[in-house]
């Protein structure tokens, strides 16, 4: 059964999905907010998120930023706001589709069906929570702890730990990292990444000098170890 994530803060509207996707037999999960959209797509890890931009708590470009730090799950967004800015930023924060309200039922089921068959070819959702020897990353939360205490990380370090631990276990090379954190303009910058490493090494790893979990691969890039 194909799982939907509603993400609305309008009852009628979650009201409304619930009953025709129920309908056409499609499992519905429901979040008002986007604490509880995050919450809910890390434990029920849903086949498509149907996501509102205007929530009380988080703006609907953050949580589709915040899915998108784990999950390539499909997201169509369902917003009243009609505005090109408005859907230039959600799909560039990783949307794959935009809906605007008010909306057919028929098209948004439409949508709905395309973006599940698009999704299908994609790799399994990845865990949202990353547990190491020495500390913890929650994807989908963008936050880090150790030994139960949160850590600070700047916006590029978290970017650089990001990209890592998404691809823990497997060699990330030097140019990979500093487009996908600075960008192509920085793509020869090396210099960038020896200052980062260490500041993130110091800040999580048990022994900052013999590295455990942010493994340098000498002329080539770096690792994310369990």
């Amino acid at each position: 059964m194909t799982t939907v994530l509603v993400v609305d803060d309008e009852p009628q509207i979650v009201r409304a999905l619930r009953i025709n996707l129920t309908a056409r037999g499609y499992d519905v999960r429901t979040a008002h907010d986007g604490a509880a959209a995050l919450r809910a797509a890390a434990e029920s890890k849903p086949d498509v998120v149907v996501l509102d931009l205007g929530l009380p708590d988080i703006d609907g470009a953050d949580v589709i930023a915040g899915l998108r730090g784990w999950t390539s799950v499909p997201i169509i967004v369902l917003s009243a706001r009609g505005d090109s800015t408005d859907k230039v930023r959600a799909l560039d924060a990783g949307a794959d589709d935009y809906v605007t309200k008010p909306f057919g039922m028929d098209e948004l089921l439409a949508r709905l069906r395309a973006a599940v068959r698009r999704g299908t070819t994609v790799p399994a959702t990845e865990e949202a929570v990353v547990e190491t020897a020495s500390f913890i990353v929650d994807l989908a939360a963008k936050k880090v702890s150790k030994d139960g205490v949160e850590v600070h990380l700047t916006p590029t370090e978290w970017g650089i730990l990001e990209v890592l631990t998404r691809n823990r276990g497997r060699l990330v090379a030097q140019k990979q990292l500093l487009q996908e954190v600075w960008g192509p303009a920085y793509a020869n910058e090396t210099h960038y990444l020896r200052v980062y490493l260490a500041q993130l090494r110091r800040k999580l790893e048990p022994e900052p000098s013999r590295p455990r979990h942010l493994i340098t691969e000498a002329g080539m890039g770096y690792r994310f170890e369990l």
